[in-house]
This record gives C-alpha cells, sequence and structure tokens, in this order.
C-alpha cells in the first residue's frame, strides 16, 4: 500500500514539475516574442518617420498642383503628403526665431517656396526603390528641387537591419533552447514510466492502446501549461503597462492576444509531439534494452 501511495506521489510529482516547466518555457517564449514584436514595431516607426520635400515652381495653378499631388501619391513608397505653403513656412516660430527682423523686409519678398511634404513607407529602405521615386519626383512637371535627408536615411535603414538580425538570431537561439529543454523535460517524465510501457508491451497492449493515455495527458497538461504561461504572461505585460505605458500602445492589444493563443496552442502540440516521440522510443525498444537505461 505504502509502495503504491509512494509511486502515485512520484508521478504525481513528475508530471506537475513536467507542466510547471513547459509553462516557465512558454512563458518565456512569448515574453521574448512580445518584445521583438514592439522593437520590431518601434523600427518601423523610426522607418516611416522619413520625410521629402518636393519644391513647387512658382506661379503653379491650383490644377496643375492638384495633379502633381496626385501623381506623387499614387507612388508605392508615400505613406503620407501634406501641402505646406510658403506663406505658413515663413509664419512658423521657429523660422521666425533665426531673423531679427522680418524675412520680407530684408529681401524684399518671401523667398520660400510652396512644397509637398512627402512621409515615406517602411519599404523607403530599398535603396533602388527609393532612387527612382526622387528620380520620378524630381522629373515631375512643376517639381523645382526635391530634397531629402538622404545620409540620414540610409543610416537609419542599416540600423534597423542590424536591430532585426539580432533580434531573429536572438529569437531563433532561444526557440531552440527552449524545444531542447522541453524535450528532455517531457522525455524525463516519460522515461520514469519506461517499465509500465514495457510490462503492457509484455501482456500484448498495442502500439495505440499503450500511447492513448500518455497523449491524452499531453493534450492535457499542453492546455495547463499554457494557461498557466498565457496568466504570468498577462501579469508580466499588466506589469509593464503600468510602468511603461508605451510597450502596450507599441506592441499593440491583437498582438498579444496572437501571443496568448500561440501559447496554448503551442503548448498543446509541443507537449503532443514530444509525447509522441518520448512514447514510441520506449514502445519501439526491445524489452531487454529498457533495463540498461
Amino acid at each position: 500500500m505504502k509502495d503504491d501511495r509512494r509511486l502515485k506521489r512520484k508521478v504525481r510529482n513528475s508530471y506537475i514539475v513536467s507542466t510547471v516547466s513547459v509553462a516557465l518555457v512558454l512563458f518565456l517564449l512569448g515574453s521574448v516574442g512580445y518584445l521583438m514584436a514592439a522593437a520590431m514595431t518601434v523600427a518601423r516607426t523610426l522607418q516611416q518617420s522619413v520625410t521629402v520635400t518636393a519644391e513647387l515652381r512658382p506661379g503653379l495653378d491650383e490644377e496643375r498642383k492638384e495633379a502633381i499631388c496626385a501623381t506623387i501619391a499614387g507612388e508605392e513608397l508615400v505613406r503620407e503628403i501634406t501641402y505646406s505653403p510658403k506663406e505658413e513656412k515663413i509664419a512658423d516660430e521657429d523660422f521666425r526665431r533665426m531673423f531679427e527682423a522680418e524675412i520680407e523686409e530684408i529681401l524684399g519678398d518671401n523667398p520660400l517656396r510652396d512644397s509637398y511634404e512627402i512621409t515615406l513607407s517602411a519599404r523607403s529602405g530599398e535603396r533602388e526603390l527609393l532612387e527612382g521615386f526622387i528620380a520620378r519626383v524630381e522629373a515631375a512637371d512643376g517639381i523645382d528641387r526635391v530634397s531629402y535627408p538622404a545620409q540620414m536615411i540610409e543610416r537609419l535603414h542599416a540600423t534597423v537591419r542590424k536591430i532585426r538580425l539580432v533580434l531573429t538570431l536572438f529569437g531563433g537561439a532561444l526557440l531552440i533552447i527552449s524545444l531542447i529543454l522541453l524535450s528532455n523535460t517531457i522525455r524525463l517524465a516519460i522515461f520514469s514510466k519506461r517499465y509500465l510501457i514495457n510490462t503492457m508491451k509484455l501482456v500484448g497492449a498495442t502500439r495505440w492502446f499503450i500511447m492513448r493515455p500518455f497523449l491524452g495527458s499531453a493534450v492535457t497538461q499542453g492546455l495547463l501549461a499554457g494557461i498557466g504561461a498565457s496568466a504570468l504572461f498577462c501579469t508580466a505585460v499588466y506589469g509593464l503597462n503600468e510602468a511603461i505605458p508605451e510597450l502596450t500602445s507599441l506592441a499593440e492589444a491583437a498582438k498579444v492576444g496572437i501571443i496568448v493563443g500561440s501559447m496554448v496552442a503551442g503548448g498543446i502540440l509541443l507537449s503532443l509531439a514530444f509525447t509522441f516521440a518520448a512514447v514510441n522510443k520506449f514502445v519501439n525498444m526491445k524489452s531487454n534494452k529498457i533495463y540498461l537505461f
């Protein structure tokens, strides 16, 4: 009787330890995914902050200005386009501070030009697309000059590419390590039941009959681990939201929901896959070799 209780206690403790281990690994993967999503959102926002100024030739009528605006807005790199009249530019306080007197009194006229302020999309990081876009805008009838921070754009996109590479390598390495940990954890849990599997084989149990209870337990274990990891993750996100509100807006609630769903689904699928592999190994193993482990 005591031996049966001791055996049941060991099996229960092994199951709990395995479930907690899976939950912690899922929580770690979800947290890294959340931070990567926030970092990529920041990188994308920086890429979309690039602005190109297209100055218009003096004397253009409204119809021609609208035609130029429609042509530029139709470009695939354009995210937003805003008309900036020269009267608003010269009335800007920051521009006024550069001069002690009215600039019109110095030059006799407003030297600025009407222009379109063009905000580019994240695809502006592709040099060929950007150079082609600038060339087309410069060639448009009515455009006097196009100016943009070429060096800043190049450095910005180079930095973003490096960030993406580092995050991809870090995430990939962490994923591999986590999968190895999950595999070893579940394998050890099945390893403790290898004699039970062998006994079932000796009495003539089929492969599916042996695997079925283990796979059922794997689904339950994966579900509980996913729910536990999701609860821990949501608590951490809530705490981060209280300390750093910007993180939630960067990662977006929809992405948080995707991560939580992935934790639950990933817990079930990974538990099933690794449990199947571990049980299958001992089912196929000859009885005389099981005792060598």
